[in-house]
């Protein structure tokens, strides 16, 4: 009886039968591989690393072995659903719908308007419900940077629950993020996981020390600050005037000037590592990526983070490592049992 097929998952024929293959033998030995290969079997040391590329094997300990079924198809449906949605993004944007359909909610004639636009230069957004609708409208419309900030460094599970979405969404499509946070976020273990959660995705974090004032800035051009500092559910002032949006990225600029690097993990010092040091799991999957991924972009694709991120880790493993090259830094993670 015929198997079913994973072409649906975006898998091909010679990819399927070279994971299945994977799973009746239990892995195949890279270097023996290699040695045993001819010139011209390109094909075998391709299919090597599209499979880790689809997430359908790992290397380990110089083995390429084959992912569990489970995780496997886990894995392809995380990729299928993650190439949907960004070209539905992409779809959405280039036939410019959300537009449409705002000209049909702001229908009505506005005298004062700026010519040749049909939203004023500053909105008095009243109710946390409304502002919400204009963080997820503007956060559509964001194609290079997105900052903000979070003065009180406290960042409760519902504001995480609300955000991660809108977050991930930008982060997906290259957009730079950074974000301010209160000192007090350093006490607080769900801000931390949530903080390094997004760092790992590609935000860039600093925690500041010095009081901060709330707002949030997009792609430069619109601004969100409190109506009442001391109580951001009243609602919020939306900003498009030119000048007044720019005096914001100032302000933010400043103090980011001030701020400081999200610190490491508890245990793990900044620029040394202690001698007891073992890579996680997200470091693991990098010096993996530095076997198979013959470039930056598709490594950081395999392991799911921006290329920025990505070159960041791949710089402090190798300074870690006291590799020349990324392909020694394999070889070193290699002979210390990390990979």
């Amino acid at each position: 009886m015929p198997h079913p097929s994973l072409e649906f998952l975006g898998v091909r024929s010679e990819e399927e039968a070279f994971y299945r293959m994977l799973l009746r033998t239990g892995g195949v030995d890279l270097k023996e591989a290699a040695e045993n290969s001819s010139p011209g079997e390109e094909s075998t040391r391709s299919l090597q690393k599209r499979a880790c590329e689809l997430g359908l094997a790992t290397i380990a300990d110089g083995l390429l072995r084959p992912a569990a079924p489970a995780k496997a198809i886990e894995a392809l449906i995380d990729r299928r659903v993650t190439l949907a949605r960004e070209e539905l993004e992409n779809s959405a944007a280039e036939h410019d719908i959300v537009t449409s359909l705002l000209a049909e909610r702001d229908a009505a004639p506005v005298s004062d308007a700026v010519a040749g636009t049909d939203r004023p230069t500053m909105e008095r957004l009243v109710g946390i419900d409304r502002v919400r609708a204009a963080i997820d409208e503007l956060t559509f419309f964001t194609r290079t940077e997105s900052l903000t900030t979070w003065p009180s460094g406290l960042i409760p599970p519902q504001a995480i629950a609300a955000s991660r979405s809108p977050n991930e969404r930008i982060l997906r499509r290259g957009i730079r993020m950074r974000s301010l946070i209160g000192a007090a976020a350093l006490d607080d273990p769900g801000t931390m996981a949530y903080l390094r959660e997004l760092t790992a995705k590609g935000a860039e974090i600093r925690i500041s020390r010095l009081p901060l004032e709330r707002v949030l800035i997009f792609d430069r051009v619109a601004a969100l600050t409190p109506i009442d500092p001391a109580d951001s559910s009243r609602g919020a002032l939306l900003a498009r005037e030119p000048g007044l949006v720019a005096t914001l990225v100032s302000l933010f600029d400043r103090m980011w000037g001030q701020a400081h690097e999200l610190p490491p993990p508890s245990g793990e010092g900044v620029g040394a590592e202690p001698a007891d040091h073992r890579p996680g799991e997200i470091e693991r999957k990098i010096l993996e990526s530095l076997c198979m991924a013959d470039k930056d972009e598709t490594g950081a694709r395999d392991v799911g983070m921006s290329v920025r991120t990505y070159r960041k880790y791949v710089a402090s493993l190798m300074h870690q490592l006291g590799a020349s090259s990324r392909f020694q830094a394999a070889l070193l993670a290699r002979e210390r049992g990390w990979i």
